[in-house]
């Protein structure tokens, strides 16, 4: 789908609102963790006259060729669609803009696994990065850190160079094929080397501009740094650094980009709050949209349980087995937890049965698209039906007050008009 003003425009409008009007606002990156998610985001969107921007991984969304996605096995091409189709059904016509999140080489997990060399994994990456363009994807996160051979993160030069190299890329074909502009996120939020230090961000900013002002490419609209956020399980295990966050929004503007911050999942209200202040421009946040929903049907799970019981439905779905069960098999828990349980087998963690739950909860999203859960899904509502309880209308609102509350707090409400109709 085409918004009605291209992102680099958007920016620019946005810089100058703020430069003008003194307006502090942070812009929200919502995961698409499911299809649900997606819909409501818009519904939400459209009734605050909010922007919105969607955030694909490589895991969540990409091309056929890699595997597809995880996330209801979108292509590039079937997720414009989906959106597109979403927002024409609940007759969204507002600012939305479909973002690459951590693309690059060695983004995939597998790509990682198998050690690619760097030579196969920024090929690989150039042909999702392309296949993103020619879908429409309007801003792409360049990101080469997750060098498997290397700790890239802490070279400055390598990342610098793959990622000049890779725009470079991407400019040449968008060129070449006559397509509209779009724009660039650069570095990481890694912990572990990544862009952590006031100091260190600057001076990669600055000669990666210059590279890039040398190679007549665009400068980046997002330079993503570490404000001491860190997702672990349900909650945020870092600690926030407004003093670090508002020296990297400082230094961001002297360049013309803006502080995009990652892991914001969580977050107090009085942190959230203080973002716009702060001048972070935009924040991303994904599993935490995930853990709602799956929250919602494990909730509606007990519900049925307990009406089993009383005699009110005659048998279950058992979604929280299925979902729980599911989750720990598919492993994915292990980039969640902290310590020695991240090296748990299947077996141990179907045997702490705290642990399982949580699990149930965190990694639930990856297994929504499993025949046997949607199946299990589908006998829940119906049951739920029955009784009375409409299944779609207690998760969809469970999820839309999670999203509203990040729009609340970045004031992001009628941003849309002010944007699109000045005057009104």
């Amino acid at each position: 789908m085409s918004s009605p003003l291209p992102f680099p425009d958007f920016f620019n409008s946005l810089r100058k609102l703020k430069v003008e009007q003194g307006l502090k606002t942070t812009l929200v990156g919502i995961g698409p963790m499911s299809r649900r998610i997606v819909r409501v985001a818009l519904e939400v969107a459209k009734k605050r006259e909010s922007p919105i921007m969607f955030i694909a991984s490589r895991n969540q969304v990409d091309s056929q060729e890699f595997g597809g996605g995880y996330v209801c096995s979108w292509d590039q091409r079937s997720f414009v669609e989906t959106i597109g189709e979403l927002a024409e059904k609940v007759r969204f016509s507002g600012l939305c803009y479909i973002c690459r999140d951590h693309g690059g080489p060695w983004q995939r997990d597998r790509e990682r696994q198998d050690r690619l060399s760097a030579d196969a994994a920024m090929k690989i990456a150039e042909r999702s990065y392309l296949e993103d363009l020619l879908q429409g994807f309007d801003l792409l996160h360049i990101d080469p850190t997750k060098d498997p051979h290397v700790e890239a993160a802490k070279d400055l030069e390598t990342l610098i160079r793959r990622t000049a190299a890779l725009i470079e890329y991407v400019e040449k074909e968008r060129r070449q094929r006559g397509l509209p502009e779009i724009s660039y996120e650069v570095g990481t939020e890694e912990t572990s080397g990544g862009l952590t230090d006031p100091g260190v961000y600057e001076t990669f900013t600055q000669k990666l501009n210059s590279v890039l002002s040398a190679k007549g490419l665009p400068l980046p609209a997002f330079i993503v740094g570490q404000t001491g956020t860190l997702v672990r399980m349900t909650e945020n295990v870092g600690s926030f650094d407004s003093r670090c966050a508002e020296t990297l929004s400082r230094v961001a503007a002297c360049f013309g980009s803006g502080l995009k911050e990652h892991n914001a999942d969580y977050l107090a209200d009085a942190v959230l709050l203080q973002h716009p202040l702060l001048g972070i421009t935009a924040a991303n946040v994904a599993p935490e949209f995930g853990v709602v929903e799956t929250t919602a049907y494990l909730e509606l799970g007990q519900l049925e349980e307990a009406e089993r019981r009383r005699g009110s439905v005659s048998s279950v779905s058992n979604i929280a087995e299925t979902i729980t069960r599911k989750a720990v098999a598919g492993e994915r828990w292990r980039k969640w937890l902290v310590g020695d349980q991240r090296e748990w087998s299947p077996e141990q963690v179907q045997q702490d049965n705290h642990l399982r739950m949580r699990i149930a909860r965190i990694c639930g999203h990856y297994v929504f698209d499993d025949p046997e859960v949607l199946n299990g899904l589908a006998q829940l509502k119906g049951n739920l039906s029955t009784l009375g309880i409409d299944m779609d209308g207690y998760v969809d609102d469970r999820v839309a007050k999670s999203i509203d509350h990040y729009i609340t707090c970045f004031n992001l409400e009628k941003l849309t008009t002010k944007l699109l109709d000045p005057d009104r």
